[in-house]
């Protein structure tokens, strides 16, 4: 049974640093592109970062770029997302998926096939 499960989140000052788990169980890390989410209060949900896992090709939104990190362990099947120098405006549920992707996409949501129940952030000004 393909699983994906989030960690990590929680409230931290603006600046501020947190760093989201997402544990992988019931498919192979390898062959997947592993992408993270994020969904506001009456926003749509938009892409933050992915990772191709046979190329460790990453991807970044804009809004993110230089302070968000996207990594993975391969032998624990687990893939992070380092977020710092935290903003009000990162504010959200945060969820990773995965799907069998020759190229992970941030701009597609609808490509992945397996989503995590999603973690909270909250950044406090």
């Amino acid at each position: 049974q393909v699983q994906l499960v989030e960690s990590g989140g929680g409230l931290v000052q603006s600046g501020g640093s947190l760093r989201l788990s997402c544990s992988a169980s019931g498919f192979n890390l390898d062959y997947y592109s592993v992408g993270w989410f994020r969904q506001a209060p009456g926003r749509e949900r938009e892409g933050v970062s992915c990772l191709t896992i046979s190329s460790n090709d990453t991807r970044y939104a804009g809004s993110v770029k230089g302070r968000f990190i996207i990594s993975v362990d391969n032998g624990k099947n687990m893939v992070y997302l380092q977020m710092n120098n935290l903003k009000p405006e990162d504010t959200a549920q945060y969820y990773c998926a995965a799907a069998p992707l020759p190229i992970c996409t941030v701009e597609v949501p609808q490509l992945y096939d397996y989503w995590g129940q999603g973690t909270q952030v909250t950044v406090s000004s």
